[in-house]
């Protein structure tokens, strides 16, 4: 293909790849490129040119650190044994793998790699139809056996192979396909849907950390609960997040109780596409469960917040999560019924402890305060967005006049030890406490204030 009739949407891999496709047909050598470039080049409103770029060659690793090196700036071998040289010129990366087939050993987490030469293959073993595309290099012939790009237009999501086949190389790839259907808008193939219905026990071969990382993606997604309804009806969710299909209650019309599961689903769609907020607003309710209770009154469920919390941390650290991810979601599931406990009006007490127990997390506490209101009362939901705004304008405020986003006590452990003339040990502790309780009761004392509280708290200890 002459680079006159080389599409707009093309031009950018051709000028990254030129050099690189030189070298490779020098050597006699095809070189592809593949996976989410070629889809996103073909996928109206998606970009993928300046991302990194995968590229698929019959050479064998060895030929292929030949074949770059003296172009490239960097050459790294972490994936050789998989077939995978990655390289970088300039501020492009390049990960080239030679053909290959992988397919997992029954019961084993480690793919069983066999190298290939025909590109038809080594496109069959990828995960979907519109990843299974490839375009020929520097030509940019498109290489479709699988009819991905009829998909693409179709909106359909099918797997090269038989989905049983696909799924036994890799099960991972059931929980992708929720994420495919709900990024790029595609139905899935009633054969795929059954296949993961059937296969899904297999995910128990997957490492939690390779399961993190979809889940993670998925809930950054524009509409995540597309996603999520698809590990929920295809029971997918019970093998790596069992709480969720748990959220489906009977609904209850006669004591007005909605189905916990949409709800959580409608607030994760709500809230803007940050990680540990999403993860925060799917886990803010997962204690409902548990602590659901029919009465006279209606439907309760106290202490939910606490009892989620709980299932929260347990859930996340069974996924792998960084202990740093864990807590902050943790904290907002804890929280995020605290806004709903000051019905009477805030004082300035109430919102510095609120401030204070949120800490870091205030903004996305509030948001998720706020995307929680799913009620199809309007009055209602004005009058909650309107206590917000309060709640929000008294925080504004109370910074103007208090240093309201570091809260200490207006003595330092240095002090109070001068002060009561005592060492280091469990009572600096204590008295810090007490001064960081009149903090948040009564705002900033001054020093002179606060050592004349503290003597008095002291003489009471005896």
């Amino acid at each position: 293909m002459q680079s006159s009739t080389v599409p707009d949407r093309f031009r950018p891999y051709v000028r990254a790849t030129e050099e690189l496709a030189g070298r490779f047909a020098g050597a006699g050598r095809s070189l592809y490129l593949v996976g989410g470039s070629v889809r996103d080049a073909l996928f109206p409103g998606e970009t993928g040119a300046d991302a990194d770029l995968d590229l698929t060659t019959e050479a064998r690793p060895d030929e292929i650190k030949r074949l770059v090196a003296g172009w490239a700036e960097d050459v790294w071998t972490q994936g050789e044994r998989y077939g995978t040289i990655g390289c970088r010129r300039g501020t492009q990366v390049y990960e080239i793998t030679t053909h290959r087939a992988e397919v997992y050993v029954p019961e084993s987490r480690k793919p069983d790699v066999t190298f290939g030469d025909d590109i038809a293959v080594d496109l069959s073993r990828r995960d979907f139809t519109v990843n299974a595309m490839a375009l020929r290099l520097p030509d940019m012939e498109l290489i479709d056996p699988y009819d991905g790009l009829g998909d693409l237009a179709a909106r359909r999501l099918r797997t090269p192979l038989d989905p049983e086949i696909s799924f036994g190389d890799d099960p991972l790839r059931m929980l992708r396909a929720a994420r495919f259907a709900a990024r790029f808008d595609l139905a899935p193939d009633p054969a795929l849907v059954a296949a993961v219905e059937q296969m899904h026990g297999r995910m128990s071969i997957v490492s939690a950390e390779r399961i993190r990382g979809e889940l993670d993606k998925i809930v950054v997604l524009d509409v995540p609960s597309t996603a999520l309804w698809f590990v929920v009806h295809t029971g997918l969710a019970a093998e790596f997040f069992p709480e969720l299909p748990g959220l489906a209650l009977e609904q209850d019309p006669i004591h007005r109780h909605k189905d916990v599961l949409a709800h959580t689903l409608a607030v994760v769609d709500k809230t803007s596409p940050q990680r540990l907020l999403r993860l925060a607003a799917l886990f803010h309710d997962v204690g409902k469960p548990r602590t659901r209770a029919i009465t006279g009154g209606g439907v309760t469920f106290h202490h939910h917040e606490v009892v989620g919390a709980r299932m929260t941390r347990a859930r996340m650290e069974a996924l792998r999560y960084p202990a740093a991810d864990v807590d902050t979601v943790v904290r907002l599931v804890e929280l995020h019924l605290r806004f709903h406990t000051y019905r009477l009006g805030w004082t300035d007490k109430a919102v510095r402890r609120y401030v204070r127990d949120a800490g870091p997390h205030l903004a996305m506490l509030n948001e998720l305060t706020r995307c929680d209101c799913t009620t199809r009362n309007a009055a209602k939901a004005r009058a909650l967005a309107r206590r917000m705004d309060e709640l929000e304008a008294r925080i504004g405020e109370l910074r103007q006049r208090e240093e309201l986003d570091a809260l200490r006590p207006d003595l330092d452990g240095n002090q109070v030890m001068e002060i009561l003339g005592i060492g280091p040990g469990r009572a600096v502790g204590q008295a810090l406490h007490f001064l960081m309780e009149l903090r948040l009761d009564e705002g900033p004392l001054g020093v002179e204030e606060a050592t004349t509280r503290l003597k008095e708290w002291w003489a009471a200890q005896g």
